[in-house]
């Protein structure tokens, strides 16, 4: 059952971005299993459990990152992540275009939200197309989204801005890819229950930004 996690979780954390090498891991592995990756796979579970059986029809299935880099892409950097991240999508893990449900833990802070990462440029162009011959459902659910307040807006853009049919859709019209998300510093939320209860409010509202998102991939529609 996740309770939170503690200060021993990000004493890890910064431990590993400063000593990102074998023998410092191994000498505080346990650290790792126990304030790390055990209460993420926890509250992963726990989420899991929540959103499978609000919203069946997603399906849905856990995924909880390794603390390992990949070999060939080290790029100078030590053989270890500084962070710890877990999403929630599409079970067939085959299917390359498609949104997710996200939390990631790290030493300065947590983010949290829904990440469409791998849309494909025919995706993105459906969605463009969509918008143009009828804005006004996404732009019910964009007004939401800026009343609310609680997440941000990222994802890379085009280089030549794509001419949005209004004010209100021109941040989201020209993204390669798009990011509904929060990035907050520590604070007591997240040593406990509580944050839990925080990502399901969360994930609740993005639950229809994710179903708009995921029809512009009819080839992964089960």
């Amino acid at each position: 059952m996740f309770t939170g996690y503690c200060n021993q979780t990000i004493d890890f954390l910064w431990g590993i971005r400063f000593n990102n090498e074998r023998p410092w891991f191994e000498a505080h592995k346990g650290e790792y299993l126990q304030y790390v990756l055990q209460p993420t796979r926890e509250l992963g579970e726990e989420l899991y459990d929540y959103m499978a059986g609000k919203y069946p029809e997603l399906w849905l299935n856990l995924h909880v990152s390794r603390i390992y880099r990949d070999a060939r892409r080290l790029f100078g950097r030590g053989p270890y992540k500084d962070h710890l991240w877990l999403s929630l999508r599409h079970e067939n893990d085959q299917w390359p275009c498609r949104p997710e449900f996200y939390f990631e833990i790290n030493p300065e802070g947590y983010s949290y939200g829904m990440g469409f990462w791998n849309a494909t440029p025919q995706a993105m162009e459906r969605f463009r197309r969509g918008l143009a011959e009828d804005p006004a459902p996404f732009g019910k659910l964009v007004r939401r989204f800026n009343a609310r307040g609680e997440f941000t807006l990222h994802g890379e853009t085009y280089k030549r801005p794509k001419p949005a049919p209004s004010p209100l859709l021109e941040p989201w019209f020209s993204r390669k890819h798009i990011v509904l998300g929060r990035d907050a510093s520590y604070d007591g939320s997240v040593f406990s229950h509580q944050i839990a209860d925080t990502l399901k409010r969360g994930y609740d509202f993005l639950a229809p930004f994710y179903r708009y998102f995921a029809a512009l991939c009819p080839e992964e529609t089960p």
